[in-house]
């Protein structure tokens, strides 16, 4: 991302207008973590999402993004998903410079803003379950619901290969 400006989420919506992809956002209060966003449920069905911005000893980054309930063994995972190493998560600036986007408000959709590539983005096979998805549109006071299917064309859309992997217990 270096000098650029983080994407909003309007130029989100552009981008997954301009691919054809139907998505809906709901706005609410500002959610920081999975147990603030517990509330919501009844208002926006689907699986909802919780994201591990993670990095290896070799400076390999990765976004996990998994069911919220669920568990990633953060000692085991690295083989999973290719690292070099175990893993531990990615400072703040990282996550910013990256995805452009805060703590808490980490989601899938801040792939848009790696346009270096530097973050290999995994998205958990069991979250591939629920048709809908929703993730933070690069802000936390909104949730966006869009298709399983659909973010996966999203994220390929933006230059990754989003990898679908059992990387929760």
């Amino acid at each position: 991302m270096t000098d650029m400006q983080p994407k909003t989420d309007r130029e989100l919506f552009a981008f997954l207008d301009g691919l054809g992809i139907s998505h809906s956002t709901k706005e609410h209060a500002p959610v920081f973590t999975v147990a603030e966003s517990v509330s919501l449920r009844d208002e926006i069905p689907g699986g909802h999402t919780k994201n591990l911005f993670v990095k290896d000893k070799k400076d390999n980054y990765f976004l996990m993004t998994v069911e919220e309930h669920a568990t990633v063994d953060l000692k085991t995972v690295h083989g999973i998903i290719g690292a070099a190493s175990r893993v531990s998560f990615g400072k703040p600036e990282k996550l910013m410079e990256y995805l452009g986007v805060i703590p808490g408000a980490v989601t899938a959709f801040g792939v848009i803003n790696d346009t270096a590539g530097k973050v290999k983005i995994i998205v958990d096979a069991d979250l591939m379950a629920f048709d809908t998805i929703n993730c933070h549109p690069l802000r936390n006071d909104a949730t966006t619901s869009i298709g399983a299917k659909d973010l996966l064309r999203f994220i390929e859309a933006t230059g990754h290969e989003p990898l679908v992997l059992k990387v929760t217990a």
